[in-house]
């Protein structure tokens, strides 16, 4: 598992389906401030994508143009953003009872992709700003015809009545969506239970207070009202009955197991994983608990366990391979990492991963190695900044530094950074050769990252900040 700090146009986008006006989340700076912790690991994301994908076909989604992005927070919650992007955060999946319950989740934000609600967002946003100046319009007549307390009072409370606008609006998405879900639940044959029990564990939410509520609940008003129009369509399904099958459940456990033996400090996890119990999940997060304690022997010795009883799992391998990899036993951490791709060959993170343990070691063969993997990764996950930044590493070591630099252009491209990449494209393509693939790519990216007279201005007066000498120290 690796947890990446990465914030794309589409993340940077992230605007979350607000209840009120008031905590209407901005375009950009939520996300930025809130500094999202992006998680890849190929089989939580295998477990997903095979939840989202069959509900996408329901919706009449293409799945190739709908972004699902793990968010490393255990806080129960779940987005849609701009550009058909689902966030889900790993709470999400830990507080999960069954997999239909997260599948109900990710058919509620499928909804509200297929119902467009972010594009119509704003035609929210504009009503509840018409009452509001209608409002404030009524107040100052009123003030001006000598009523000057009731006009005060009518300019006083317009935001309310935006806000009550708002709310009205938003409400009529969430039950749009909730609809929708069921929809696309029944037409892959799955029973919507998940969405009523999901919604129901969270009912105390309702009389909580804003500060305390989760970011979903405040995002996703709930009301009886709404449980129960869900209820009655539900239990009326002719799927109400179906369950998720022993090998879902089961590997929800696992994944469940894997997140939270990341992700929750040792001591906790040992105390929900006890080593009385010796079934499978419990061993998973036991071995990365000791691995983060940094007992790796321990770690070891468990992982060793799970290999002897399933030899063909390719996640059991990667895992090793990072602990060996994270623990500075570079060398030792290939032949795992090799392992996890010789029964994964399509997976681009594993192959991320074995060419950093190649690049690792500094050998020439390694290196070539290494940026073979690193292309095939590539060409399926343009956007992986990590392989990116693997792939100049690779570069500079083979001493072809302008291609090492073409590498860091795309890497900041991958994460929206245009004047790094203009730099970086700059400089390779000054030292490449002209009309050979490597030019031809970054003289494209000089022509789509070349920043603005303002983008420019705003960069030199940061680099002029960055530069300048600290003040001297006072002392007294």
């Amino acid at each position: 598992m690796t947890i990446i700090t990465r914030l794309r146009d589409c993340c940077a986008s992230a605007t979350a389906l607000a209840a009120s006006a008031a905590m209407i989340l901005g375009p950009s700076a939520p996300a930025h401030a809130q500094g999202i912790s992006l998680i890849r690991d190929t089989e939580i994301e295998a477990v997903m994508q095979g939840y989202t994908d069959p509900l996408l076909d329901a919706a009449g989604l293409d799945s190739d143009s709908v972004g699902l992005y793990l968010v490393g927070n255990n806080e129960f919650n779940a987005f849609v953003t701009r550009g058909q992007n689902i966030f889900m955060h790993t709470g999400a999946i830990v507080i999960a009872e069954y997999p239909g319950e997260i599948k109900a989740v990710i058919a509620h934000e499928i909804g509200h992709i297929e119902g467009a609600h972010l594009v119509r967002f704003g035609d929210g946003t504009r009503g509840a700003m018409a009452t509001m100046i209608a409002t404030l319009g009524l107040g100052i007549v009123a003030a001006m015809a000598g009523a000057g307390a009731g006009g005060a009072a009518i300019i006083a409370s317009a935001p309310q009545f935006a806000t009550l606008d708002m709310l009205r609006y938003t409400r009529t998405q969430e039950a749009a969506a909730d609809q929708a879900a069921i929809t696309f639940m029944e037409r892959t044959g799955q029973s919507s239970r998940g969405l009523v029990t999901t919604f129901e564990r969270f009912r105390y939410q309702e009389v909580m207070s804003e500060a305390r509520r989760y970011e979903y609940f405040r995002s996703h008003p709930l009301s009886s009202q709404r449980i129960e129009a869900m209820r009655r369509r539900v239990e009326a399904s002719p799927y109400y009955d179906v369950e998720d099958s022993p090998e879902e459940i089961a590997e929800l456990r696992r994944i469940q197991a894997k997140i939270i033996g990341f992700t929750v400090a040792p001591a906790q996890v040992f105390q929900r994983y006890p080593e009385s119990d010796t079934s499978l999940e419990a061993r998973y997060a036991r071995s990365v608990a000791y691995f983060r304690q940094g007992r790796l022997d321990h770690a070891r010795e468990r992982l060793a366990q799970l290999i002897e009883m399933e030899p063909e799992n390719p996640f059991f391998h990667e895992l090793e391979g990072q602990m060996l990899y994270e623990s500075g036993r570079i060398a030792d951490s290939v032949a795992p990492h090799r392992r996890a791709i010789e029964l994964m060959p399509d997976a681009p993170l594993l192959r991320v991963n074995l060419a950093a343990s190649l690049i690792g070691t500094g050998e020439a063969d390694a290196l070539d190695e290494a940026v073979s993997h690193l292309r095939f990764a590539l060409a399926r996950e343009q956007q992986n900044s990590w392989a990116w930044f693997q792939l100049a590493l690779a570069h500079e070591a083979r001493g072809e530094t302008a291609l090492a630099q073409l590498a860091t252009a795309e890497r900041f491209f991958s994460v929206g950074n245009s004047m790094q990449a203009y730099i970086f494209a700059n400089r390779a393509r000054d030292e490449l050769d002209s009309g050979t693939p490597a030019w031809v790519r970054a003289s494209e990216l000089i022509a789509v990252a070349e920043p603005t007279p303002q983008e420019i201005r705003e960069w030199n007066r940061a680099e002029r900040n960055r530069r300048q000498p600290l003040a001297s120290p006072a002392f007294h």
